[in-house]
C-alpha cells in the first residue's frame, strides 16, 4: 500500500476494560520500510541493494539532463520563428498608435504560426513564445485554448481573467473591483475602460500615454468552436480605435485552415502574416543528435529500442516530447531492472565505483553475456583468475569501462563521417538518416552488407571537388573528437585533402568515335534531337563497356589512385571503430535492450487492460478469495465481472433473460455464500438493479450493443480474450 503496512490481528484486553476479545483492522506506517524504498515516477527502488540509492539519484541525474537539454534545443530551435514573431508584433505597434487608430482601419494584425501535427509539442512553444513576448515587448498576452471557449462569452470571459489579473498585478495599488466585473458584466467595453485605466504617461515621450498591444494566441486555431471565433473576431473589429489586438493563431495543419474555416466577410477584417516553425522531423534528428550520437551522454539504447521510439514517432503523433518522455522511460527502465546500472555515469565515477563493487555485483558482471564472451577469449591462467578473484575482477571492470568509453568516443566521430559521404549519393540507403545508419551499424557488421559495397562502388565514382569538400566536413567532425586515434585519423585526412588539392585537372579522354566522312544527308540526321539523344546514350554505354573491358589493363590517373587509398582508409576505419556496441564486454551496464518492455509501456493497449482485469479481478484487487482457476466464475468477484464472464460464453447474440438468470446463479452460489447471508437474501429487484447496471457498464465499455433484430437480445461486439 505505498509504504504502508497492513495488519489485522487479535488482541486481549484487560477484563475491566471490556468482557471480549477484540479483533480490529490497524493502519500504520513502517519507518524501517520506508528508508528502504524510494520511488521515482511510480518505480520503486530497493534500498536493501548495496547500490540502491545511488542508482536512483544517477536515474534522476540523466532524467533531468534530458529534459534540460530538450528545453535549451528547442529554444534555440525555435528562436528564429519566435524572433520573428516578436519583430511582427513591433511593427505593429506603430499601426496601433492612436493617430493611426483614428484614421478608422479596421484590420487586426494576425500571425499565423505554422505548428505542424506535432501536437504534444506545442505547449513547450506557446510556453516560450509568451514568456518571450511578456519580457520584451507586452505585458498584455493571453493565451487561449479550444476547450474553455464553447461560446464566445466564454472566449470573452478567458481574456478579461487572463489580462484583468495581470493589470493588478502591474498595478497593486489600484484599487479596482476586478472580481465584481468578471462575475457580472464581460464584454469588450469593459476591457476598453481597464485598459484605459492601466495606461502609464511615459515620461521619454513627453508624457505621451504608452500604447502597448494587446496579444491574443489562440494555442489551437482548429479546434475552437467556428461561430465563437467568428463573432469574437467581428466584435473586436469594432473596438480597433480603442483597442490595439494582436491575434497569432496556432495553425498544425496548413495555412488554408483560415480560408475554411472563417468566411471572407471575417477574413477580410484581419491583415495576417504566416510564419512556419522548424519540422518535427528536423527538430528530432537534433534531439538524436544531442542525446544519443554522442559520448557525453552515459545511458545508451539499443538498435530495437530506437527503432520502437522512431516508430512510435513516425505513426502516432510526430511528436518530439514524446520521443523525450520515451528516453526518459527507457533510462527508468534500465536503472529499475538493472542492478549494475550503477556504472552507467560519467567515466571517473564509473572508475571509482568499479573499485569498490561488492561481492554480489561481482558475480552479477560474472554472469553478463559480454563479460562472459570476454572470459572465453582470455588465456586458461586469466580465466582462472576472472572466475574466482574478486579482486581481479575490479580490476579488469575498470580497464573495461576505460574501454567502453575510448569506443563511444571513437565511434559517433567516424559513424558521423561515414554518414557525410554515404549522404552525397543519390537514392542510397545509407545515406538518408543518420539514426537509421547508427542502427544498422548497432545491429551487425556493416561492411559485410550489401548497401555498404554498393555505396563504397558508388563513392568510386566521385569528382574531385565533391570529395575535398565530404572529406573536409569528415575534417570538421573529428577536430572536435578529443581521443589520440581521433587527432591522428583528422591528420590523415587533412594531408589526403592537401594531395587532392595539389593535383592538376585532368584532360578528359573522348570516346573513339566514327571518323569516316558523312554526308550533308547524315549531318542533318544527326542533328535532329531524338537522333542526338540516341546517339549519346549508344556512346555512354559503349564507353561503360570499354572501361569494364579494360579496366585491369588501362593505366589508372593519379586522381583515381589517390581516390581509392581515401576510400581504403575510410573502409578500414569503419571495420575498426564501427563494430556493433554488444560485442563491448560490459555494454550491458549503459545500453538498455528490452524493447519488448518498452513497447509494451509506450503502445497503449486499453481493451487489454480492460479484459485483463475484468478477466481475473485478483491481479488488481490482491483479495485471495478471487482466485480462481481456469474457466471458472468466482461469485465473489464484482458484478462487472460475473457478466464479463458469462458474455465470453454467448455468442453474436445474447439472450438478456438467460444472462439474468446465469448472473443470478452465480451470484447467490451456494457453495460461496451461506443461505442466511445478506448477500444469498438480497432482494429479486437489488439483483435486477445490479444486473442492469452492470450491463450498461459494458456497454458503455463497448462490448456489447442493443440490436434491432430482437428487442430482448443484446448484440456482442468483441471476440477473443487476453
Amino acid at each position: 500500500m505505498h509504504g504502508f503496512l497492513c495488519k489485522t490481528y487479535e488482541r486481549e484486553v484487560d477484563m475491566n476494560e471490556t468482557s471480549s476479545v477484540s479483533k480490529g483492522c490497524f493502519v500504520f506506517k513502517s519507518a524501517s520500510r520506508k528508508r528502504k524504498r524510494q520511488g521515482v515516477d511510480g518505480y520503486m527502488v530497493d534500498g536493501s541493494d548495496d547500490n540502491g540509492r545511488d542508482r536512483f539519484r544517477i536515474c534522476q541525474d540523466l532524467r533531468e539532463t534530458v529534459q534540460k537539454h530538450t528545453e535549451v534545443l528547442q529554444d534555440q530551435l525555435n528562436k528564429k520563428v519566435l524572433d520573428d514573431l516578436v519583430q511582427f508584433i513591433k511593427k505593429h505597434e506603430l499601426c496601433n498608435s492612436s493617430d493611426v487608430r483614428r484614421q478608422g482601419a479596421r484590420e487586426i494584425p494576425t500571425a499565423a504560426l505554422m505548428l505542424g501535427v506535432n501536437v504534444p509539442d506545442h505547449t513547450m512553444t506557446f510556453r516560450s513564445l509568451c514568456n518571450l513576448l511578456q519580457e520584451s515587448v507586452t505585458p498584455f498576452v493571453v493565451s487561449l485554448h479550444a476547450k474553455g471557449c464553447a461560446t464566445v462569452k466564454f472566449l470573452i470571459q478567458r481574456v478579461l481573467e487572463q489580462l484583468m489579473g495581470r493589470g493588478m498585478a502591474l498595478d497593486e495599488e489600484q484599487d479596482d473591483d476586478t472580481a465584481l466585473h468578471l462575475n457580472t458584466q464581460c464584454s469588450i467595453s469593459d476591457l476598453c475602460q481597464w485598459y484605459n485605466s492601466v495606461k502609464k504617461p511615459d515620461v521619454k515621450n513627453n508624457g505621451l500615454y504608452w500604447s502597448l498591444p494587446i496579444v491574443v494566441i489562440f494555442k489551437d486555431f482548429e479546434a475552437f468552436n467556428l461561430q465563437a471565433l467568428q463573432d469574437f473576431i467581428l466584435i473586436c473589429s469594432q473596438y480597433t480605435q480603442e483597442l490595439p489586438l494582436i491575434f497569432i493563431f496556432g495553425i498544425a495543419t496548413s495555412p488554408i485552415a483560415i480560408q475554411h474555416r472563417l468566411p471572407h466577410s471575417v477574413s477580410s477584417l484581419l491583415c495576417i502574416e504566416v510564419f512556419h516553425s522548424l519540422s518535427c522531423t528536423r527538430h528530432l534528428a537534433c534531439v538524436f543528435d544531442k542525446l544519443i550520437l554522442t559520448s557525453q551522454f552515459p545511458f545508451k539504447l539499443s538498435s530495437r529500442v530506437i527503432q520502437v521510439l522512431i516508430g512510435i514517432f513516425l505513426y502516432h503523433d510526430f511528436s518530439v516530447q514524446s520521443f523525450v518522455k520515451g528516453l526518459q522511460l527507457s533510462i527508468l527502465e534500465h536503472f529499475n531492472s538493472q542492478p549494475l546500472s550503477v556504472l552507467c555515469c560519467k567515466k571517473q565515477e564509473a572508475l571509482l565505483r568499479a573499485k569498490t563493487l561488492s561481492q554480489k555485483n561481482v558475480e552479477r558482471i560474472r554472469h553478463l553475456p559480454s563479460f562472459m564472451r570476454y572470459v572465453e577469449t582470455q588465456e586458461p591462467q586469466d580465466q582462472v583468475l576472472l572466475l574466482t578473484s574478486d579482486e581481479h575482477v575490479k580490476e579488469v571492470c575498470q580497464k573495461l569501462l576505460k574501454n567502453l568509453h575510448k569506443y563511444h568516443k571513437n565511434y559517433y566521430p567516424i559513424l558521423q563521417c561515414l554518414y557525410s559521404l554515404t549522404s552525397l549519393l543519390p537514392k542510397c540507403p545509407m545515406g538518408k538518416h543518420i539514426r537509421e545508419l547508427h542502427v544498422t551499424c548497432n545491429e551487425k557488421n556493416v561492411w559485410e552488407m550489401e548497401e555498404y559495397h554498393s555505396a563504397m562502388q558508388l563513392l568510386r565514382i566521385l569528382a574531385k571537388d565533391e570529395l575535398v569538400a565530404a572529406l573536409r566536413e569528415c575534417a570538421g567532425i573529428l577536430k572536435s573528437a578529443n581521443t589520440k586515434k581521433m587527432q591522428n585519423v583528422l591528420k590523415q585526412v587533412d594531408e589526403f585533402v592537401v594531395r587532392l588539392e595539389e593535383l592538376e585537372n585532368l584532360p578528359t579522354e573522348d570516346v573513339p568515335g566514327d571518323d569516316v566522312a558523312c554526308s550533308g544527308k547524315d549531318i542533318q540526321r544527326r542533328t535532329d534531337l531524338h537522333y542526338l539523344q540516341k546517339r549519346t546514350y549508344c556512346k555512354r554505354l559503349l564507353q561503360s563497356l570499354m572501361e569494364k573491358e579494360s579496366r585491369k589493363t588501362r593505366k589508372m590517373s593519379s586522381f583515381e589512385i589517390l581516390r581509392n587509398q581515401v576510400l581504403q582508409y575510410i573502409d578500414e576505419l569503419v571495420r575498426e571503430y564501427l563494430t556493433p556496441a554488444e560485442l563491448q564486454p560490459l555494454s550491458e551496464v549503459c545500453y538498455y535492450s528490452s524493447s519488448g518492455v518498452l513497447r509494451q509501456r509506450l503502445n497503449a493497449a486499453p481493451r487489454t487492460s480492460i479484459q485483463a482485469a475484468l478477466s481475473h479481478p485478483f491481479h488488481y484487487l490482491q483479495n485471495e478469495a478471487l482466485k480462481t482457476s481456469a474457466g471458472t466464475v468466482s461469485s465473489n468477484a464484482p458484478d462487472l465481472c460475473i457478466i464479463y464472464k458469462l458474455h465470453l460464453e454467448c455468442g453474436r447474440l445474447i439472450n438478456l433473460y438467460d444472462w439474468l438468470e446465469a448472473f443470478v446463479t452465480v451470484s447467490s452460489a451456494a457453495e460461496d455464500k451461506e443461505a442466511d447471508s445478506e448477500e444469498y437474501n438480497k432482494p429479486e429487484n437489488l439483483k435486477n438493479a445490479c444486473f442492469i447496471q452492470a450491463v450498461s457498464e459494458m456497454e458503455f465499455l463497448g462490448f456489447v450493443k442493443s440490436t434491432k433484430q430482437k428487442t430482448d437480445h443484446v448484440a456482442r461486439l468483441t471476440w477473443g480474450g487476453c
